[in-house]
C-alpha cells in the first residue's frame, strides 16, 4: 500500500510513469477528485503538444538492431570467491578462530558500507526522479495554461525553436528540436530580452539536441528571448553574438 499523497501523482499518471498498484489507486482517487482529474487532462494535453514539438523519427533499422543485440548479449554470471577452510596448527588452536571472527567482522563492516552506499545511491536516484517530475510538471503547466501562446522559428542548421508564454503564470518555456551540440566546454544560455537588455533565463543541457526548458525567472515585460553560446556554467551577461532571437507571441 502506497503512502504517497495521491494529489501529487497527476504528472506521473499523465506520463504513464506509475506502477500498476499506484495507477489503480490514483484512478479510484481521481473518480472523486475533480481537481486531480482536470489536472490530468491538462497535463496529458500538454504532454501531447510537447511530444509533437520535439518528435524525432528513429532510423528504420533501429528496432532490428536492438532486437538482434538482445539475443546476443548474455547476462553476466554472479561472481563467487571460494573461501578455503583454515588449517588447525598445534599449539595455535584458538588463533584460526580469532582470524575467522576478524574476517567475519571485516566482511560485515564491508557489507554494511556497501548497504549504506547503495541506500545513498537509491536516495539520490529518487531525489533526481522527484526533481525531474517537478520540472516536467512545471513545463506541462505552462504549455497547458489557458492563455498559453506560442511562436515557432527556424534556427541555424535547420533546427526549430518554439517559445510558449503564459502571462497568467508569468513563465515561458523554450522547446528546441534538432539543435547542434555546442562546442566542447560551451553551453547554450537562454536570455529574456528586456527592451534590448538581456537577462539570464537559464542553461540548456549541452548533451541534448532536443529539449524543453522552463526559462528561469519571470517573463515580466520581456518582449522576446535570445540564445547565446557561453562557457560551461553560463555567464552573467552575453559574451557572444546570439545564435537565435525570438519575439514573444503577442
Amino acid at each position: 500500500m502506497t503512502t504517497v499523497d495521491l494529489h501529487t501523482l497527476t504528472g506521473a499518471y499523465a506520463l504513464h510513469a506509475l506502477a500498476d498498484d499506484e495507477r489503480e489507486l490514483f484512478e479510484r482517487h481521481a473518480e472523486d477528485c475533480e481537481s486531480c482529474a482536470l489536472e490530468v487532462r491538462e497535463l496529458t494535453a500538454a504532454a501531447a503538444r510537447l511530444g509533437m514539438a520535439v518528435t524525432e523519427t528513429p532510423a528504420p533499422a533501429l528496432k532490428e538492431t536492438v532486437m538482434r543485440r538482445i539475443t546476443t548479449v548474455r547476462q553476466e554470471a554472479p561472481r563467487t570467491v571460494p573461501v578455503a577452510a583454515p588449517r588447525r596448527t598445534a599449539g595455535r588452536g584458538r588463533r584460526p578462530a580469532r582470524w575467522a571472527l576478524a574476517a567475519c567482522l571485516a566482511a560485515a563492516a564491508g557489507l554494511g558500507g556497501t548497504a549504506v552506499w547503495q541506500h545513498d545511491r537509491a536516495e539520490d536516484a529518487r531525489q533526481q526522479a522527484r526533481q525531474a517530475e517537478r520540472r516536467t510538471n512545471d513545463v506541462a503547466a505552462v504549455i497547458a495554461a489557458p492563455d498559453a501562446k506560442s511562436r515557432t522559428a527556424t534556427l541555424a542548421d535547420g533546427a526549430r525553436g518554439t517559445v510558449v508564454v503564459s502571462q497568467s503564470r508569468d513563465q515561458a518555456v523554450f522547446v528546441a528540436a534538432g539543435m547542434a551540440k555546442p562546442p566542447t566546454g560551451k553551453v547554450y544560455q537562454l536570455w529574456f530580452n528586456d527592451g534590448g537588455t538581456m537577462r539570464s533565463a537559464g542553461l540548456m543541457d549541452p548533451a541534448r539536441t532536443t529539449e524543453a526548458v522552463l526559462m528561469r525567472g519571470s517573463v515580466d515585460d520581456a518582449s522576446g528571448m535570445g540564445i547565446t553560446v557561453e562557457p560551461a556554467g553560463g555567464s552573467a551577461e552575453p559574451t557572444s553574438d546570439p545564435v537565435a532571437l525570438l519575439n514573444f507571441p503577442a
